[in-house]
């Protein structure tokens, strides 16, 4: 978290250029980025704080996720299509992925509320949202929807499986349980790629036995995929997910 004055260019500057690291886009305009940045206790007012990219960044969330889900899922009927939009557009999983992403640490607060350690879920979901307009703005709705994929797709795979059921790691602690008297573990193999876009790679072990591991776009997904891969295996059927 920054607590910056407007006076700070060079300390802006450098916050801006990790910050694009991080996202994995590089602006054409930085004025977007930083304003996307500023909670509205750091501006010198409401209008230069990130109220207004937020509120836009709401309504492209939920288009790049309506459209995705239609796309996905051909056989899902309205009421199930939004059950899932309900999840992933909300303001907890936008909270949660700014955690997992890093940005809290690149928001502009203002001093009362950059000494406080806890940033509420409010202001960490809204600078999630803040950021996409942002892009939308500066670079397209193409790259925006490729910023969407990367930080929510992960989430409608989850979403997803909670929905159906298909929630492989519960099942397979339950199976290992049972017919082993054990718990599953994860093993962390491999991560690839730029900090912005990691991929971890995961195997899943259940007693003695190790399972062909599998990639994801971040931990949870690659144990949900390893899990799977597990199942598979151990009822005799191939594994789903590669593991290369």
């Amino acid at each position: 978290m920054a607590n910056l004055s407007y006076s700070s260019a060079g300390r802006y500057d450098e916050l801006l250029t990790k910050c694009q690291a991080t996202i994995g886009h590089v602006f054409s305009d930085r004025s977007l980025l930083q304003l996307a940045l500023t909670h509205a206790s750091g501006a010198s007012h409401r209008l230069a704080s990130n109220e207004r990219l937020e509120f836009l960044g709401d309504a492209i969330l939920g288009e790049v996720v309506c459209e995705t889900l239609y796309r996905l899922f051909p056989e899902a009927d309205e009421g199930e299509l939004t059950k899932i939009k309900s999840v992933v557009v909300s303001r907890q999983t936008c909270a949660k992925v700014s955690i997992e992403g890093g940005l809290q640490e690149f928001l502009i607060l203002g001093k009362g509320m950059a000494a406080n350690p806890d940033v509420p879920p409010s202001v960490l979901a809204n600078v999630f949202e803040a950021i996409l307009a942002a892009i939308y703005l500066d670079g397209g709705k193409d790259v925006a929807a490729a910023f969407v994929a990367r930080y929510i797709g992960p989430e409608i795979e989850v979403a997803v499986a909670s929905e159906t059921g298909e929630n492989y790691k519960s099942q397979l602690q339950q199976l290992a349980q049972r017919d082993y008297a054990t718990t599953p573990g994860y093993e962390l193999l491999d991560v690839k790629g730029p900090d912005h876009s990691k991929c971890f790679k995961i195997r899943a072990q259940v007693a003695k036995s190790s399972f062909q591991p599998a990639w994801g776009r971040n931990k949870k997904q690659a144990e949900q995929r390893a899990a799977c891969n597990a199942l598979c295996e151990l009822k005799g059927e191939p594994p789903p997910f590669q593991a290369d």
